[in-house]
């Protein structure tokens, strides 16, 4: 660990690393709650072509890839309200595109064989100060309008009809909770890529989930869990000298089979000493 005392690069991919948990301990415990992780999908992999086409025109990539995140979010969420019995094939489509349009831009730029590999598997030792100050707007966006509408954010993830019947507009603050979704996945490209961003988004929330069953808990515990994750895959990718954003997904998902292997054996052991 003396190396993040060392590198000020290991001491910026740490701050990124913990900057993008946040992020996906919040919206990350809704995915899971609510079961749209293939919704998530949908919008991370039509990032790549706002990034593509900002690449090409000579733009920030996070501006192409905010734009493209936040546009793929309304029209999976309005697919979702109009379309429910075809979603999933329309969603597929969607990502699809996305990520076509996405390679088509890169192709057509110079340099794009090291930027296609950075998008999709994510370079996190590469972060720079200004996409940190990114990371930090955002994160403080998606932090912001979950406190201030939590319990209608709560009340459309648990039960529709219900917050319906209590006068609250469903469908806005779900386009709102997805545009929230958006902003997180553009926070987490930095850190492990399009490919990858599912995994991160929500493996520390699922593992929460074993162990705590209130929404404020399970948000705090999977932000620490990500924290834990990102760090701990840094330094060992550091030390094994692989790509960073692959070591922290594996850390990732070998936390969450261990968690799942632990939390059914502690359930029936506890069930067996009831009985």
């Amino acid at each position: 660990m003396d190396a993040f005392f060392q590198y000020s690069f290991l001491q910026t991919a740490l701050l990124a690393g913990l900057l993008a948990s946040i992020g996906c301990g919040i919206m990350g415990s809704y995915v899971v709650v609510k079961r749209i992780g293939y919704m998530a999908g949908g919008i991370s992999h039509s990032v790549l072509a706002g990034m593509g086409a900002a690449l090409f025109f000579g733009f920030s990539p996070m501006l192409g890839a905010l734009l493209a995140a936040l546009l793929a979010a309304l029209l999976i969420g309005w697919i979702k309200i109009r379309w429910q019995t075809q979603e999933d094939t329309l969603i597929g489509a969607m990502w699809a595109i996305g990520m076509s349009i996405g390679v088509l831009f890169i192709s057509r730029t110079p340099g794009y064989s090291t930027d296609l590999m950075s998008y999709l598997f994510g370079n996190i030792l590469l972060v720079s100060t200004t996409q940190l100050w990114e990371m930090a707007v955002l994160n403080i966006l998606v932090t912001a309008m979950v406190l201030a509408f939590y319990r209608q954010f709560l009340a459309v993830s648990f039960d529709e009809e219900f917050a319906r019947l209590r006068g609250v507009p469903v469908n806005f603050f779900y386009l709102l909770f997805l545009c929230l979704v958006a902003l997180t996945v553009v926070l987490l490209v930095q850190v492990v890529g399009l490919i990858l961003v599912i995994a991160l988004l929500t493996l520390p929330a699922a593992i929460a989930g074993h162990y705590v069953h209130t929404m404020g808990w399970m948000m705090l515990l999977a932000s620490l869990l990500g924290m834990t994750f990102t760090t701990f895959g840094i330094w060992l990718s550091y030390v094994l000298d692989m790509p960073t954003g692959a070591i922290i997904i594996l850390v990732a998902g070998g936390s969450f089979i261990l968690s799942a292997i632990f939390s059914q054996w502690w359930q029936h052991r506890v069930q067996a000493a009831e009985s």
